[in-house]
């Protein structure tokens, strides 16, 4: 049996600095760190889009791993969790906040005094393991969380990804998850930039200027466009703000 955490082409590309913190926190736990859930995917693209002194880096890691019945995954890219899923029966595939969650030793970082809207990711609609971890982290950070009405299962956010047409991959390789729940009908329509930065904004008022914490990335992009305070989960657990690169 096998174990791997899949660093996330999409991730690193927004967060390299970050990520290679959580890749060096899974190394030094001995779990292999892969790039992505599919082989040899978009590999080109995604180095050509990561920083310079990080190119070599990211290609010397294996693009994928060989998973197999019995083999546990861990994931920050709620697609490759859906994909892995779908197409590996028998990989158990379960979140990194469930990981570190689990870690007695984890160094959580002292916030308390800080109040957070908590933002729940409708790619991670039905994962109550992760939503319960995502929250049972903060709360041990001291965080006050704030919850939406629309939260856990009843949430349908996930920033403007859900606002243009779903990769091919996904949908040949996950599609239930994409395109047969009933509750992904009404999404991957084409939007135009304008309409979706409008969203974006329409959204975001609900916040009213309050600090609000996400723990996806796609999530964070439609965040930011809107003009909310948002941060990354992972920000705050390795206690490193970065910008969020486009």
């Amino acid at each position: 049996m096998s174990t791997y955490y899949i660093a996330s082409c999409v991730f690193t590309w927004h967060y390299p600095e970050l990520s290679q913190m959580i890749q060096q926190y899974m190394t030094a736990h001995g779990i292999q760190v892969v790039r992505c859930c599919v082989p040899k995917y978009k590999l080109p693209h995604f180095t050509g889009l990561m920083p310079n002194l990080y190119k070599e880096q990211w290609q010397a890691l294996p693009d994928s791993g060989d998973f197999q019945p019995g083999d546990t995954v861990y994931s920050l890219c709620h697609n490759c969790s859906a994909i892995l899923e779908e197409s590996k029966p028998g990989v158990i595939v379960t979140s990194l906040w469930e990981y570190i969650a689990a870690d007695g030793s984890f160094p959580l970082p002292e916030l308390t005094g800080r109040t957070m809207i908590l933002q729940d990711c409708w790619r991670a609609f039905d994962r109550m393991g992760e939503q319960d971890a995502v929250r049972t982290l903060l709360q041990r950070m001291g965080v006050s969380i704030t919850e939406l009405p629309d939260n856990r299962e009843q949430t349908n956010f996930c920033g403007v990804s859900v606002l243009r047409p779903a990769p091919p991959r996904n949908l040949k390789l996950a599609p239930q998850r994409f395109s047969r729940n009933a509750n992904a009908q009404d999404k991957f329509r084409p939007y135009t930039p304008d309409e979706q930065k409008q969203a974006m904004s329409d959204y975001c008022q609900r916040f009213q200027g309050n600090e609000v914490v996400s723990y996806c990335h796609y999530c964070m992009e439609g965040l930011l466009l809107g003009g909310a305070r948002a941060v990354h989960l992972a920000e705050l657990l390795f206690q490193h703000r970065e910008a969020f690169r486009m």
